[in-house]
């Protein structure tokens, strides 16, 4: 469903996954300015929004998910991952309970495989499954906007499920507007102003968080991603896929490591995801996930690399120079303790 929003003016329609909303409105680093400051919200209305229902709710998903969520309190955020039996991540879940539902956003494209999964293992547990992405949107910005199905956001503004419309208000909490009357309010100019996917994405990325589907891929597990804090229990029972995520836990050294690049800024063109990630002498050692151009730190991306790529090793995103930071260490896990490998020069 393409948003209300491409009608406004200067909108330009963002790339996929996120072609159904705007990637910016004609001013993207104003915009980036504008949403840190809390003057701005983002339009995420192509994420999925999953509701549960049912008394049972909170033990099956615990069962079923990394997180711990018997005890979750109404109005209390949270994350949790679905993995499969081999522990790689198969769905990324942003989750708050409001005393009667389970209300979940996740992936664009995503709702519909993570319902169908759900409604396979309900059996005889009281829960019911609904894909509610047709009702309501996901819409970032400050805390103004009001609402209470709310996460804090990377941004530094919050996250919101919303009504796509006035006659789904009332389900998703009273106080927060539709995204039908933010698209007026966009209209009228007043002091809130709508910023793109470019804004949000160049903000997400400068705070080192990755995106499922972007910044993974099919073999990716959660400690490659530095997922464990926020979205995994490690004391919890036992759930789908995890034998892997305590083994790593464990013995430490996962395959791969996420990293934030700063890409060389005279270059015109960003690498483009899944670009290859190279080191001097062109062997490859990873790939690009996102990237985007920051208001302040200029072109920058996060990539998934070996583990054993040298922690100050230069590198080639798609062709594009790269320093890198450390997001995920080569040591993650709890027993492992590895000194971060360098380049001869450094060790020097």
């Amino acid at each position: 469903m393409k948003s209300p929003l491409l009608k406004l003016s200067g909108a330009v329609a963002a790339d996929s996954p996120d072609q159904e909303v705007a990637g910016h409105y004609g001013e993207p680093a104003h915009e980036q300015r504008a949403l840190e400051a809390g003057r701005a919200f983002v339009d995420r209305s192509n994420r999925g929004v999953v509701r549960i229902e049912g008394a049972d709710r909170l033990r099956w998903l615990h069962s079923l998910l990394s997180q711990h969520l018997e005890g979750l309190r109404p109005g209390e955020p949270t994350e949790a991952l679905l993995l499969s039996p081999n522990g790689h991540i198969e769905h990324h879940l942003h989750m708050i309970d409001d005393g009667g539902a389970v209300w979940v956003h996740v992936e664009p494209g995503a709702a519909p495989s993570l319902v169908e999964f759900l409604d396979k293992m309900r059996f005889m547990m009281r829960v019911e499954v609904a894909d509610v992405s047709e009702r309501y949107a996901v819409v970032t910005g400050p805390a103004g906007l009001g609402g209470t199905l709310v996460w804090p956001d990377a941004s530094g503004t919050e996250t919101r499920i919303v009504a796509r419309d006035a006659d789904a208000a009332d389900d998703a909490g009273g106080a927060s507007p539709d995204l039908a009357g933010l698209s007026l309010a966009a209209l009228a100019d007043g002091d809130l102003r709508p910023a793109g996917m470019w804004a949000y994405e160049a903000i997400r990325i400068a705070a080192h968080k990755p995106r499922m589907g972007l910044d993974t891929d099919h073999r990716t597990i959660p400690h490659e991603m530095g997922w464990i804090d926020s979205a995994v229990h490690l004391n919890k029972g036992c759930y789908r896929g995890q034998e892997t995520v305590a083994r790593v836990h464990n013995l430490g050294r996962p395959p791969r490591r996420l990293v934030f690049l700063h890409l060389d800024g005279s270059v015109d063109s960003l690498p483009a995801h899944g670009d290859p990630v190279e080191i001097p002498g062109g062997r490859t050692v990873g790939f690009v996930g996102s990237a985007a151009r920051h208001h302040e730190l200029g072109p920058i991306a996060l990539a998934l690399v070996k583990r054993n790529v040298p922690v100050d090793a230069d590198l080639l995103a798609g062709g594009v120079a790269a320093s890198q930071e450390v997001v995920v260490s080569p040591d993650t896990g709890a027993n492992a303790k590895i000194d971060l490998r360098r380049t001869a020069a450094n060790r020097a």
